[in-house]
């Protein structure tokens, strides 16, 4: 896993639209990653549209934003489009890159175990390395961690 002050693999994945998107295609900006769970779901709305409703400031810091999640691009289309979301969300529906960030794991609900989308965010420098991590946060905190980071930085 990629901790800050180390360089964030890189990967290449599906977005919304079904096109190919490299991290490092983003090198010279910052990159706000954030990982959710399911697309259209109310914690990952919240999070997604903060970043949506907060995206002038996120670009203000030379940052963009992508969404990571095992959803299949059509249903990341669908989302994008529902919620006016600008910007991309990525699909890795093997969770190759998710397990790679230690955002896949064990997780309950309901008093059942299961495998998923441990909810987190990253943010990424210009030159590839990783300026913060916030592992197993909140839809509301990971906004507000992560603009006030972007603002700091």
């Amino acid at each position: 896993m990629p901790t800050a002050g180390e360089m964030a693999p890189d990967f290449e994945l599906l977005n919304q639209r079904g096109e190919t998107v490299k991290l490092s295609d983003y090198r010279g900006k910052k990159v706000l990653l954030f990982a959710y769970p399911k697309a259209a779901t109310k914690g990952c709305t919240v999070q997604a549209c903060g970043f949506r409703d907060n995206f002038e400031q996120i670009e203000t810091a030379d940052a963009v934003v992508l969404g990571l999640s095992p959803d299949e691009p059509s249903a990341l289309a669908k989302w994008v489009e529902d919620e006016g979301l600008p910007y991309d969300l990525l699909s890795d529906p093997e969770h190759q890159v998710l397990e790679a960030w230690q955002a896949w794991g064990e997780r309950s609900m309901y008093g059942k175990t299961y495998m998923g989308v441990i909810r987190s965010h990253w943010i990424i420098g210009e030159d590839g390395t990783v300026l913060d991590e916030q592992l197993k946060i909140s839809p509301k905190k990971s906004i507000e961690k992560a603009l006030k980071f972007l603002a700091g930085s």
